[in-house]
């Protein structure tokens, strides 16, 4: 069995539901309840949510058969651009999934990445060696401190294996961040150069309490703080700032160094986008369907890009022109 996410469900015909946005990703799960224990997972060892949850989104099950019948149905391409495995942290799942790549490749021509947990070098190279597009080993938390908190292991383990397999691998490897954890912005600004420095794609989550888990009473973080943070994402990744030109008091953001005003008519709504690899847009993996969105599954109206400029302005001291 494999566990596709609804909106690729309906995608692939597989479901009969109605989205406001479809997924430009065909996002499938593997495995089944973590060896880990993460705060804000629904899938952590000793999470009482729902198994078919990850963050807010449901993860019907169907068989391999199934999955694959529609996968190749030309209809089911329409507007896809991507395929992600996210596996669950266990032995038989990054197993599983090494299969799974090398039947899906012989089906369709879509670029493949997978978010596993490798713990060494070789089994970044296996997946790689295997066709595989990208792999993202999630970082998730941005300093020591909040991993700690909210998470298993250690820190800088998995930092030194990302970087490691960055500069091994240029081009191949990615990470998520996940805003709301406990970071400051100035915490969370410094990890994106880190990364960014060292060529890992980042892929930027706001926090998402999920019922039965450690964290399902922590508040999502702030719009105008997420914005914030998004922005300085954006101008990190197209090397148009640095850490160091932007401004920071108490940890929050202050100042990019350039005018909101200009990064406004430069930048428009790109920023608020959602971010990671290529043709990847999560419809709603951190949203409630009616509700401001954290990050924009489709390029931003006029209306829409002004709002989120107006909600990074709202505490900026330095930007009025």
């Amino acid at each position: 069995m494999i566990r596709c996410s609804l909106g690729t469900a309906k995608v692939l015909g597989l479901k009969k539901v109605k989205v406001d946005a479809l997924p430009t990703t065909a996002y499938l799960m593997v495995g089944e309840r973590c060896r880990f224990n993460c705060a804000f997972c629904a899938q952590a060892r000793e999470s009482g949510a729902r198994a078919d949850l990850l963050s807010r989104v449901s993860w019907p099950n169907f068989s391999k058969d199934e999955f694959l019948q529609s996968l190749t149905a030309s209809k089911a391409y329409n507007g896809l651009q991507r395929i992600c495995f996210q596996v669950v942290q266990d032995r038989a799942a990054l197993e599983e999934v090494k299969s799974l790549v090398k039947t899906v490749q012989n089906e369709s021509q879509l670029p493949i990445c997978v978010s596993a947990g490798p713990r060494t070098l070789e089994e970044v190279k296996e997946l790689l060696e295997l066709g595989v597009d990208h792999v993202s080993i999630a970082l998730d938390a941005a300093t020591p401190g909040v991993y700690a908190r909210s998470k298993d292991g250690s820190w800088k383990e998995r930092m030194d294996l990302l970087c490691k397999s960055a500069e091994m691998f240029p081009g191949h490897m990615a990470t998520h961040l996940i805003v709301g954890l406990g970071e400051s912005e100035e915490e969370m600004v410094h990890c994106l150069q880190i990364l960014y420095d060292r060529g890992v794609t980042v892929a930027l989550f706001a926090f998402t309490p999920v019922k039965g888990t450690r964290m399902e009473k922590v508040a999502q973080p702030e719009m105008t703080h997420y914005r914030r943070v998004q922005v300085a994402h954006d101008l990190i990744r197209n090397r148009l700032a640095r850490f160091e030109d932007f401004r920071f008091e108490n940890g929050q953001l202050i100042s990019y160094g350039i005018s909101a005003s200009v990064l406004e008519q430069q930048r428009g709504g790109v920023p608020f986008q959602t971010s990671g690899c290529t043709g990847c847009n999560r419809p709603y993996y951190n949203e409630t369907p009616g509700e401001d969105l954290y990050n924009y599954p489709t390029p931003l109206s006029q209306e829409e890009i002004k709002k989120a400029w107006a909600q990074v302005r709202e505490q900026l001291a330095l930007t009025k022109d």
